[in-house]
């Protein structure tokens, strides 16, 4: 581990993140190194961070632009050198919902962990999330809303994957419980980002209890 990429990571310094990035290239450090090595340890702790609310959003958001700052210069190298993400998971918020902070949080928290995302953006609808599974390889599709008059898009989308083995809905935003999960048939929910992290790893066997 490069505790200095790893520090920084995990304060934001997204100057900092992108100059180590580079200078690690430079010095012929493995790409999946770097990456695996520095930068996945440093979300992963931070996450462990906001879920002993030893840290907040304003902290996780900060880390999760400065990962996303070495991940801009990393992803180029990852393509080339055959890296295969841990699985495709495609998110939005669902239709009528415009809200979007939490959602973009998850979304950095899942490229922090490993995961490639296809942020499908605010107001989607089932056919955008079909879409994403039908030609992006998606096997996850998560779904957010703030509003308690949205939320109820929710169900529509679970019951649309319901008959799809190979999709699995989890879903999550203020409103959201984990009896109504149950409710709609969603395979899980999350109160939080790091928390729909470990779901997602949870429940695809990832994690490493699993």
């Amino acid at each position: 581990m490069n505790k200095e990429l790893f520090d920084s990571v995990c304060r934001g310094r997204k100057n900092d993140v992108e100059k180590l990035v580079n200078e690690m290239l430079a010095e012929n450090v493995d790409v999946e190194e770097i990456l695996m090595g520095s930068m996945v340890p440093a979300m992963r702790d931070i996450g462990e961070k906001f879920a002993r609310n030893e840290v907040y959003v304003p902290e996780m958001l900060i880390a999760a632009r400065a990962m996303q700052a070495g991940l801009d210069i990393l992803d180029p190298l990852l393509t080339k050198s055959g890296h295969k993400p841990l699985a495709t998971v495609a998110i939005a918020t669902v239709k009528g919902d415009l809200h979007d902070i939490g959602k973009n949080l998850v979304a950095m928290m899942l490229k922090g962990a490993g995961f490639e995302v296809v942020d499908l953006g605010v107001d989607c609808g089932v056919e955008k999330f079909q879409d994403a599974v039908d030609n992006k390889g998606v096997t996850v599709v998560m779904l957010s809303a703030l509003l308690t008059t949205t939320m109820s898009y929710m169900k529509t989308v679970a019951e649309h994957f319901a008959s799809n083995e190979n999709v699995k809905v989890f879903i999550g935003g203020a409103p959201i419980t984990q009896q109504y999960s149950d409710e709609i048939g969603a395979d899980g929910y999350s109160e939080d980002a790091h928390g729909a992290v470990l779901l997602v790893e949870s429940k695809l066997g990832l994690s490493k209890s699993a």
